[in-house]
């Protein structure tokens, strides 16, 4: 009897760590922004000097920031780290909503006019057989 409730004591240890350890693995998003070459530089300005520091308010966790080109686009990419997906859409939706970044979107826009076009969005999901289970340390 003893030993069997050691068995329990131990197997539900194990149970309760590795679904402790599953909610801790954290999700990826995969932003893409289609950009314009003719006001690029004003949309990398806005990006770097408000937008990042804005985000970072809202502890968005930017991991690598990219330029790419396919062809007669330009897309600006990057990756963000969030905890779990309630603290990704609390988050985005707390920046969406804050005052500073849209005063800043209507002042460039007058400026500079469109900086994006279309957005794409993806929530990456690491694999347990992934070489790396975060990006960020």
């Amino acid at each position: 009897m003893c030993l069997l409730l050691v068995l329990l004591f131990f197997v539900s240890q194990a149970q309760w760590t590795m679904a402790n350890s599953e909610e801790r693995t954290p999700i990826y998003q995969l932003r893409i922004y289609e950009i314009f070459e003719g006001n690029k530089q004003a949309f990398h300005d806005r990006f770097r000097d408000h937008a990042m520091r804005i985000m970072a308010k809202y502890d968005f966790k930017i991991v690598a920031i990219w330029e790419t080109r396919t062809g007669d686009r330009t897309e600006f990419v990057y990756i963000l780290e969030w905890p779990d997906k309630e603290t990704m859409t609390d988050r985005w939706a707390k920046f969406m909503e804050d005052q500073e970044w849209a005063d800043i979107k209507k002042e460039t826009a007058k400026v500079h006019g469109r900086l994006v076009g279309d957005i794409q969005d993806r929530i990456l999901q690491i694999k347990d057989y992934s070489p790396n289970k975060t990006l960020l340390k």
